[in-house]
């Protein structure tokens, strides 16, 4: 997290019964970072930014960042792509074009080219900032759809300690526990989470138009992560931060895959004077993939991504209505897979930016900015600007618009893979690819009034060069399988909206309801044909909505209900009859619309204790074919858990 220690606390979160208008104040009036990469109030970011509190996580019950993005943004869905691993679709864009980061700092690793989420746990974390548009000019390559940015809580307390348990359908469990403590200049987060599920088994209709799913893979997943900061005088703040993430799926029985990271990370922020602030740091990320033998009991590694990254971070207030923000990172990123050419592979990766903050006026601000990068591996670089405005016309009224240029360097794995896909084709990599450039327009307001707040945006995003894989095709006529190239690809665009409502009463009665748009031009080939979508396209219509009501009963008892749910409308997508012989040709796959919704209730006991019950899929919708865009979900789930904080 960067900015001035004295105004980058932490946000709040507030209580259900917090007076009408007062409650709306106070979520527009928390303090965010990531959208300028300097401390602002929410309501004065001239960058759509959607910010989700801890106290949207604790309704939701989520436990991973999976499960509460599923819950809480429409035009978000995550699918399926080989072997079950998940692919994001977020408003048009793919898990490569949405950047990820912890407290700032970015991850390595990747699966089917998304992240690995089951790491992204959100026990532990304050807030999430979701910057939407490309962020390309602050953040680099893969930032081109918009940043989502998971923000770590700081212990305030002197002792504190959670613990927590959740039980669920097919043997499904979660553990929870974090202890905080600060003392002195010390404070320290320690937050550790464990969370099973077994395999089970569905069943499809009859006559299926292409591969269904007849095994759901279950997990064991392990995360522990610390946060230690040191506050040396009020101006000097030190934090340190070691994190270890473990996964193991049974997809074969006698050979589990397994996926470690090892992340660790020092940064220091010193307020020079009362408008200067430096912001300097170091972190390491290593993302290891490995099969389990269990008959020889080796552990053989077939993949590992590290990458250390130095960065700084300079701003200065040149007067009370112009900021200027100046950064610089580094970063080494080496690749080591079997099935890259050469097995290993290599790069550095070097930036500078500049952005001006510039109040014209109390109705009016400006955000300029501008990044140079540059890439060893192929010798690429880019020059990436941003220009955002704010205007607010009235005093509760907000205007934002934009435009952003975003780009998404070629990764060492699309240059040099080279392997066997389960004997499907061989995906080869490409050494030509171009960079993915876009160049995003965007639009938004959002209006107060007393109990309530209206958001409306709009985006069009124009994106040339797209990376994805080609048609498959033989070399020869002796090729036993064919060839999927990865390549280029013109002429995609996406463009959509989003129109959201939320308020919240005195009474303890609060909704959200948000609806999106989004609609996809796909991309043509070389030999200007229309080409699928590398993953599932954007389903069209979305909406999210969510009524949750607290009632206090007596001095130490609470109740809390909530329903919550989504609707996704249907969509097509052109795929391969038969994947082991493409030469059958494709068939028009219809996934259909469907809708699931949750009710959860908990009795909150005193301020150390809740109770917490949950039906999910309450309607019981059950695929009628489990294709890998379809919810996996086999009916309606009963989960009970409980929550103890000290």
């Amino acid at each position: 997290m960067v900015g001035m220690i004295a105004t980058t606390t932490t946000a709040q979160t507030y209580g259900e019964n917090a007076l009408d208008s007062v409650w709306m104040n106070m979520q527009l009036d928390q303090v965010v970072v990531t959208a300028t990469r300097t401390p602002k109030l929410l309501k004065d970011v001239p960058v759509q930014t959607r910010v989700i509190t801890a106290n949207d996580i604790r309704k939701s019950d989520a436990t991973d960042i999976q499960d509460l993005l599923t819950q809480e943004m429409p035009g978000v869905e995550f699918s399926y792509a080989m072997n079950q691993q998940t692919h994001l679709n977020f408003s048009g864009f793919g898990g490569q074009g949405i950047l990820f980061l912890i407290d700032g700092e970015r991850m390595a690793g990747e699966t089917m080219d998304d992240i690995d989420f089951s790491r992204l746990v959100v026990a532990g974390v304050e807030r999430i900032e979701i910057a939407k548009g490309a962020s390309s000019a602050l953040y680099g390559s893969s930032a081109g759809g918009g940043v989502v940015n998971i923000i770590s809580k700081e212990s305030t307390q002197p002792f504190s300690l959670n613990l927590s348990t959740r039980l669920g359908a097919h043997n499904a469990q979660r553990w929870t526990a974090s202890i905080g403590n600060k003392m002195g200049i010390w404070q320290n987060m320690l937050t550790a989470v464990g969370n099973k599920t077994d395999n089970y088994h569905v069943s499809s209709a009859d006559n299926p138009v292409t591969r269904v799913i007849a095994t759901i893979y279950g997990n064991r997943v392990v995360t522990v992560k610390d946060r230690l900061s040191c506050h040396l005088s009020p101006s000097l703040c030190l934090t340190g931060r070691a994190g270890y993430h473990f996964r193991q799926t049974l997809r074969p029985a006698d050979q589990p895959e397994q996926y470690r990271d090892f992340s660790a990370g020092i940064h220091g922020v010193w307020n020079i004077s009362q408008n200067s602030c430096l912001d300097v740091g170091y972190s390491f990320d290593q993302y290891d993939k490995s099969d389990r033998q269990q008959l020889t009991g080796l552990n053989i590694r077939d993949y590992s991504n590290v990458q250390h990254i130095l960065r700084a971070l300079f701003n200065h207030s040149i007067s009370d209505s112009k900021t200027l923000t100046l950064g610089t990172d580094y970063m080494h990123d080496y690749l080591f897979n079997v099935n890259l050419d050469g097995k290993s592979r290599s790069q550095h990766c070097m930036d500078v930016f500049a952005q001006i903050d510039w109040r014209l006026s109390t109705q009016w601000e400006v955000v300029a900015a501008l990044r140079y990068d540059q890439l060893s591996d192929g010798q690429v670089s880019h020059l990436t600007p941003r220009l955002n405005a704010r205007f607010r016309p009235v005093r509760n009224l907000n205007l934002r618009m934009g435009y952003g240029m975003g780009f998404r360097a070629p990764t060492l794995k699309e240059k040099y893979y080279n392997f066997d896909m389960s004997g499907i084709w061989i995906v080869e990599g490409n050494e030509q690819l171009k960079s993915e450039l876009s160049h995003n327009i965007n639009f938004s307001a959002d209006y107060t009034k007393g109990r309530m707040n209206y958001n409306l945006s709009a985006y069009c995003n124009w994106v040339s060069d797209k990376i994805a894989t080609a048609a498959p095709y033989f070399k020869t006529t002796n090729d036993k399988l064919p060839y999927l190239p990865y390549t280029n690809l013109d002429n995609y665009r996406v463009y959509g909206g989003e129109v959201s409502v939320q308020g919240r009463w005195h009474n303890g009665l609060g909704m959200r309801i948000a609806y999106a748009l989004t609609k996809e031009e796909l991309p043509k080939d070389q030999k200007g044909n229309t080409t699928g979508n590398q993953y599932i396209p954007a389903r069209p219509h979305s909406l999210n909505a969510r009524v949750d009501y607290e009632c206090q009963l007596s001095k130490h008892l609470c109740i809390n209900a909530a329903l919550s749910g989504r609707f996704l409308s249907g969509v097509e997508n052109e795929e391969y009859l038969n994947y082991y012989d493409v030469s059958e040709g494709t068939v028009t796959v219809s996934y259909p619309a469907y809708t699931i919704w949750k009710l959860q209730a908990t009795l909150h006991i005193s301020s150390h204790a809740s109770l917490t019950c949950a039906l999910d899929n309450i309607l019981n919708y059950k695929p009628k074919y489990y294709y890998l865009n379809c919810p996996l979900t086999d009916g309606t789930h009963l989960m009970a858990g409980i929550n103890i904080d000290i």
